[in-house]
């Protein structure tokens, strides 16, 4: 029998029919969830103000196994993966440096982030290379403004651990290498520098 305080009964010709009545929630539960939404809040503001990369994503349609896959990769890199309340985000969002994202947060979302710029993307774009129900929509490093292209391209640096391997490859390197690799595309070079640049500006 259902409890009573949750119930009401009709007496009827045939006996007694008891009917299930929603109990509403007390003040001092919605007091409970206006906090608990308020430390997401908080814990989201804290993650972007940190952040020196975030990269926004769908997940729609992926499994929980899939899911968890994808942080596991995200935290070998470096990086972590978290599922948002689209409204909560949206509130952490203000006064950081993340702000123009807000208008991502539609849908499924999810978001990438790191204190590395390039592990975030290079790990979102090629999980969705390979599960196509994981979708980039765009990112962000620091104020810099990416979308889904710009994303993509940013997957294709090194990573800090990569670039820090090369330095130090350099480093023991024979001077006719040394010479080689700084004859390389500036473009290139330049990509990765400027970002790891900004990446010490805003820290």
């Amino acid at each position: 029998m259902a409890d009573a305080a949750a119930t009401g009964r009709v007496q009827g010709v045939t006996g007694t029919i008891w009917v299930y009545v929603p109990r509403r929630p007390k003040i001092g539960d919605r007091r409970v969830d206006r906090t608990q939404k308020e430390d997401v809040v908080r814990s989201l503001n804290q993650t972007f103000q940190d952040a020196a990369a975030v990269v926004v994503t769908h997940y729609s349609g992926l499994t929980v196994a899939e899911i968890n896959d994808l942080r596991v990769q995200m935290r070998q890199a470096g990086a972590n993966f978290r599922v948002t309340k689209n409204r909560l985000a949206r509130l952490a969002l203000a006064d950081t440096p993340y702000a123009p994202l807000t208008d991502m947060f539609t849908g499924p979302t999810a978001i990438a982030f790191a204190d590395d710029v390039v592990a975030p993307a290079k790990v979102a774009v090629n999980f969705a290379k390979g599960n196509e129900k994981l979708i980039v929509l765009g990112g962000a490093m620091g104020q810099t403004l990416l979308d889904a292209e710009g994303v993509k391209g940013l997957a294709t640096l090194p990573s800090l651990d990569e670039l820090r391997g090369k330095i130090v490859g350099l480093i023991q390197a024979p001077a006719t290498k040394v010479a080689g690799v700084l004859q390389a595309p500036a473009g290139q070079l330049a990509r990765v520098m400027s970002a790891y640049a900004e990446k010490g500006e805003a820290a």
